[in-house]
């Protein structure tokens, strides 16, 4: 049954973007350039100042709840990145996140942690960035590590629990997902905008399930992280620009012993100057494999 929900959000999604593609041909719009590839695992950036920023598609012609959050997750999907600033629970922080081709990850803590600053990029992390790693590690700023493969044996991303709490396209995947019932809170004012709020309700376990592209054991540690103390209902309320763009997301739920509160803002969506980068090797040691609880922030 989970196979027929995702093949069906799948099909829909597919939909969605020939209906974009057919409307870039008949009004003559030029599609965007695909941000660069990590090469070598070494960086993620997007394309240089000098090229064109992805439009992204046309709205689609159904503008119901449902019709309106599929579009937001494909536009979403076609921006690969944006800078995000985010608090969940006590935690906060902000920087680049990309989604795609590669997974990549640059954030500067703005609250208390083991080190200042956490750069992912594709399977590699480090940590780092401030005067208390340099003080341990003989002056070197940056602690490079791995983490332990699945159980498959596929390589698996550092802080994986912390970018599936970020990614705006998984989000928007669970208030897709079958049996969701998306209603439109209104219009409001966010900055200097107009958005359109929407709001779902869901649970842990629906969530982490509409992931159908993560292993099972991301989902589970993607569930894990979304109930602390048990919380197992959630509340997804989403702000979406004129481009259908997610723009800001906020999480919250109840359970028997905890409660969820996380609210993450998302700026310069497909943003050209965009970039995560790994430190210099010759700033970097080289600590292994560490084990990176779904919970680390």
């Amino acid at each position: 049954m989970r196979e027929e929900r995702t093949m069906a959000v799948r099909r829909r999604l597919a939909a969605l973007a020939v209906v974009a593609v057919l409307a870039s041909g008949l009004t003559g719009c030029g599609g965007g350039e695909a941000p660069a590839t990590p090469s070598a695992g070494a960086s993620t950036s997007s394309a240089p100042a000098t090229t064109a920023t992805p439009t992204g598609p046309a709205k689609p012609t159904d503008r119901s709840p449902h019709g309106v959050l599929l579009s937001a997750q494909l536009a979403m999907q076609t921006a690969r990145r944006a800078k995000v600033s985010y608090r969940l629970g006590a935690d906060a922080g902000s920087g680049p996140l990309f989604w795609a081709p590669k997974t990549a990850l640059q954030i500067k803590r703005s609250t208390p942690g083991d080190a200042e600053q956490l750069i992912v990029v594709d399977t590699v992390g480090y940590q780092g960035g401030d005067a208390a790693t340099a003080a341990k590690n003989g002056g070197k700023h940056w602690e490079r590590f791995t983490v332990q493969p699945d159980p498959d044996g596929h390589k698996e991303v550092p802080y994986a629990g912390l970018i599936d709490l970020l990614n705006p396209v998984e989000a928007l995947a669970a208030a897709n997902a079958d049996g969701m019932e998306p209603s439109f809170v209104g219009e409001e004012k966010y900055e200097d905008s107009t958005v359109e709020h929407y709001r779902v309700t869901t649970t842990a376990e629906k969530y982490a399930a509409a992931q159908s592209q993560l292993t099972q054991a991301r989902r589970d540690g993607l569930r894990a992280a979304l109930a602390p103390g048990g919380s197992v209902s959630l509340t997804l309320d989403l702000w979406l620009n004129d481009k259908d763009q997610l723009v800001r997301l906020q999480r919250t739920g109840t359970g028997d012993s905890g409660r969820a509160d996380d609210s993450v803002v998302y700026s310069d969506p497909a943003g050209a100057l965009l970039s995560a980068q790994a430190p210099a090797e010759t700033d970097t040691v080289d600590t292994g494999v560490r084990t990176v609880s779904p919970l680390a922030r």
